[in-house]
Protein backbone atom coordinates (compact mmCIF):
# COMPACT_ATOMS: atom_id res chain seq x y z
CA UNK A 1 0.00 0.00 0.00
CA UNK A 2 1.38 3.40 -0.96
CA UNK A 3 -0.58 5.37 1.63
CA UNK A 4 -0.63 4.95 5.40
CA UNK A 5 -2.48 7.91 6.91
CA UNK A 6 0.38 10.17 6.13
CA UNK A 7 1.97 11.31 2.94
CA UNK A 8 1.34 9.29 -0.24
CA UNK A 9 4.38 7.66 -1.80
CA UNK A 10 6.34 9.58 -4.39
CA UNK A 11 5.55 6.78 -6.84
CA UNK A 12 2.51 8.75 -8.07
CA UNK A 13 2.91 9.68 -11.74
CA UNK A 14 2.14 13.37 -11.42
CA UNK A 15 3.68 15.19 -8.49
CA UNK A 16 1.34 17.82 -7.02
CA UNK A 17 2.48 21.34 -6.28
CA UNK A 18 3.71 21.84 -2.71
CA UNK A 19 0.89 24.19 -1.68
CA UNK A 20 -1.82 21.99 -3.15
CA UNK A 21 -0.32 18.88 -1.56
CA UNK A 22 0.00 20.49 1.87
CA UNK A 23 -3.58 21.75 1.88
CA UNK A 24 -4.94 18.47 0.52
CA UNK A 25 -3.09 16.42 3.13
CA UNK A 26 -4.49 18.60 5.91
CA UNK A 27 -7.85 16.85 5.30
CA UNK A 28 -6.53 13.29 5.61
CA UNK A 29 -8.13 12.62 9.00
CA UNK A 30 -11.55 13.89 7.90
CA UNK A 31 -11.36 11.83 4.72
CA UNK A 32 -10.31 8.77 6.69
CA UNK A 33 -13.19 9.17 9.15
CA UNK A 34 -15.72 9.28 6.31
CA UNK A 35 -13.99 6.44 4.46
CA UNK A 36 -14.16 4.33 7.62
CA UNK A 37 -17.88 5.04 7.93
CA UNK A 38 -18.42 4.11 4.28
CA UNK A 39 -16.32 0.94 4.15
CA UNK A 40 -16.69 -0.38 7.68
CA UNK A 41 -13.06 -1.40 8.18
CA UNK A 42 -9.71 0.32 8.45
CA UNK A 43 -7.92 -1.50 5.62
CA UNK A 44 -10.59 -0.61 3.05
CA UNK A 45 -10.80 2.92 4.43
CA UNK A 46 -7.05 3.39 4.00
CA UNK A 47 -7.25 2.04 0.45
CA UNK A 48 -10.12 4.41 -0.33
CA UNK A 49 -8.25 7.42 1.04
CA UNK A 50 -5.12 6.41 -0.86
CA UNK A 51 -7.06 6.12 -4.11
CA UNK A 52 -8.71 9.48 -3.42
CA UNK A 53 -5.35 11.21 -2.99
CA UNK A 54 -3.85 9.53 -6.04
CA UNK A 55 -6.77 10.70 -8.17
CA UNK A 56 -6.69 14.19 -6.66
CA UNK A 57 -2.95 14.63 -7.17
CA UNK A 58 -3.17 13.40 -10.76
CA UNK A 59 -6.11 15.74 -11.43
CA UNK A 60 -4.72 18.82 -9.68
CA UNK A 61 -5.00 20.79 -12.92
CA UNK A 62 -8.79 20.25 -12.85
CA UNK A 63 -9.15 21.86 -9.42
CA UNK A 64 -10.24 25.50 -9.56
CA UNK A 65 -8.19 27.56 -7.10
CA UNK A 66 -10.38 29.58 -4.76
CA UNK A 67 -13.02 26.85 -4.52
CA UNK A 68 -13.45 24.40 -1.63
CA UNK A 69 -10.63 21.84 -1.84
CA UNK A 70 -12.08 19.80 1.03
CA UNK A 71 -15.40 19.43 -0.79
CA UNK A 72 -13.55 18.52 -4.00
CA UNK A 73 -11.62 15.78 -2.16
CA UNK A 74 -14.81 14.45 -0.54
CA UNK A 75 -16.45 14.31 -3.96
CA UNK A 76 -13.55 12.24 -5.28
CA UNK A 77 -13.72 9.98 -2.22
CA UNK A 78 -17.47 9.46 -2.57
CA UNK A 79 -17.28 8.78 -6.32
CA UNK A 80 -14.37 6.37 -5.83
CA UNK A 81 -16.32 4.53 -3.15
CA UNK A 82 -19.36 4.22 -5.44
CA UNK A 83 -17.20 2.97 -8.31
CA UNK A 84 -15.50 0.36 -6.12
CA UNK A 85 -18.86 -0.76 -4.76
CA UNK A 86 -20.35 -1.05 -8.24
CA UNK A 87 -17.35 -3.06 -9.47
CA UNK A 88 -17.49 -5.38 -6.49
CA UNK A 89 -21.22 -5.89 -6.90
CA UNK A 90 -21.80 -5.85 -3.17
CA UNK A 91 -23.24 -3.57 -0.52
CA UNK A 92 -20.91 -1.83 1.94
CA UNK A 93 -20.37 -3.45 5.31
CA UNK A 94 -22.06 -1.99 8.36
CA UNK A 95 -19.86 0.22 10.48
CA UNK A 96 -18.33 -1.39 13.53
CA UNK A 97 -18.62 1.35 16.17
CA UNK A 98 -15.77 -0.24 18.13
CA UNK A 99 -13.51 0.14 15.09
CA UNK A 100 -14.46 3.80 14.86
CA UNK A 101 -13.62 4.27 18.53
CA UNK A 102 -10.30 2.42 18.14
CA UNK A 103 -9.44 4.68 15.19
CA UNK A 104 -10.23 7.75 17.26
CA UNK A 105 -8.03 6.43 20.07
CA UNK A 106 -5.24 5.80 17.58
CA UNK A 107 -5.46 9.38 16.35
CA UNK A 108 -5.31 10.67 19.94
CA UNK A 109 -1.96 8.99 20.49
CA UNK A 110 -0.55 10.99 17.58
CA UNK A 111 -2.17 14.28 18.68
CA UNK A 112 -5.69 15.33 17.80
CA UNK A 113 -7.02 18.55 16.41
CA UNK A 114 -9.92 20.24 18.22
CA UNK A 115 -12.20 19.15 15.36
CA UNK A 116 -11.22 15.52 15.91
CA UNK A 117 -11.72 15.78 19.66
CA UNK A 118 -15.16 17.28 19.19
CA UNK A 119 -16.14 14.60 16.71
CA UNK A 120 -14.99 11.77 18.97
CA UNK A 121 -16.65 13.21 22.05
CA UNK A 122 -19.91 13.84 20.21
CA UNK A 123 -20.16 10.24 19.05
CA UNK A 124 -21.13 8.59 22.30
CA UNK A 125 -22.45 5.03 22.23
CA UNK A 126 -26.13 6.01 22.02
CA UNK A 127 -25.56 8.45 19.17
CA UNK A 128 -23.31 5.99 17.34
CA UNK A 129 -25.92 3.23 17.61
CA UNK A 130 -28.67 5.56 16.43
CA UNK A 131 -26.56 6.82 13.53
CA UNK A 132 -25.66 3.28 12.49
CA UNK A 133 -29.33 2.27 12.55
CA UNK A 134 -30.56 4.77 9.95
CA UNK A 135 -30.40 4.07 6.19
CA UNK A 136 -27.11 4.87 4.48
CA UNK A 137 -28.43 7.75 2.33
CA UNK A 138 -29.71 9.62 5.41
CA UNK A 139 -26.67 8.74 7.53
CA UNK A 140 -24.27 10.02 4.88
CA UNK A 141 -26.15 13.30 4.35
CA UNK A 142 -26.40 13.98 8.09
CA UNK A 143 -22.72 13.16 8.62
CA UNK A 144 -21.54 15.42 5.79
CA UNK A 145 -23.69 18.32 7.02
CA UNK A 146 -23.55 18.05 10.81
CA UNK A 147 -20.06 16.62 11.35
CA UNK A 148 -18.09 17.69 8.29
CA UNK A 149 -20.07 20.95 7.99
CA UNK A 150 -20.41 21.01 4.21
CA UNK A 151 -23.05 23.26 2.66
CA UNK A 152 -26.15 21.77 1.06
CA UNK A 153 -24.80 22.67 -2.40
CA UNK A 154 -21.45 20.99 -1.68
CA UNK A 155 -23.18 17.83 -0.45
CA UNK A 156 -25.44 17.83 -3.51
CA UNK A 157 -22.39 17.99 -5.77
CA UNK A 158 -20.64 15.21 -3.84
CA UNK A 159 -23.63 12.88 -3.88
CA UNK A 160 -24.80 13.91 -7.37
CA UNK A 161 -28.33 14.65 -6.23
CA UNK A 162 -30.39 17.86 -6.24
CA UNK A 163 -30.06 20.25 -3.29
CA UNK A 164 -33.70 19.57 -2.39
CA UNK A 165 -32.92 15.87 -2.06
CA UNK A 166 -30.00 16.68 0.25
CA UNK A 167 -32.23 18.89 2.40
CA UNK A 168 -34.88 16.17 2.55
CA UNK A 169 -32.35 13.47 3.47
CA UNK A 170 -30.85 15.61 6.21
CA UNK A 171 -34.27 16.47 7.61
CA UNK A 172 -35.45 12.86 7.53
CA UNK A 173 -32.11 11.59 8.86
CA UNK A 174 -32.19 14.00 11.78
CA UNK A 175 -35.79 13.01 12.53
CA UNK A 176 -34.84 9.30 12.47
CA UNK A 177 -31.90 10.00 14.78
CA UNK A 178 -34.17 11.89 17.17
CA UNK A 179 -36.70 9.05 17.15
CA UNK A 180 -34.01 6.41 17.79
CA UNK A 181 -32.44 8.40 20.62
CA UNK A 182 -35.82 9.24 22.18
CA UNK A 183 -36.92 5.60 22.02
CA UNK A 184 -33.72 4.52 23.78
CA UNK A 185 -34.12 7.16 26.49
CA UNK A 186 -37.79 6.20 26.98
CA UNK A 187 -36.88 2.51 27.19
CA UNK A 188 -34.35 3.12 29.95
CA UNK A 189 -36.69 5.51 31.78
CA UNK A 190 -39.35 2.79 31.87
CA UNK A 191 -36.79 0.32 33.22
CA UNK A 192 -35.56 2.84 35.79
CA UNK A 193 -32.01 2.61 34.48
CA UNK A 194 -29.69 5.35 33.22
CA UNK A 195 -29.69 5.82 29.44
CA UNK A 196 -25.89 5.73 29.18
CA UNK A 197 -23.77 2.70 28.17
Amino acid sequence: MLFRRGKPSSQAADAPSAGFEAEALSYVDSLYAVALRLTGNSADAEDLVQETYLKAFRAESQFRPGTNLKAWLFTILHNTFLNVRRKAGRQPARVDSEAVERAADLVSTTGETPEQLLMRESLDADLQAALDSIPEAFRQAVWLRDVEEFSYAEIAAMLRVPVGTVMSRISRGRRLLYERLTARTDKFARLGAPAGP
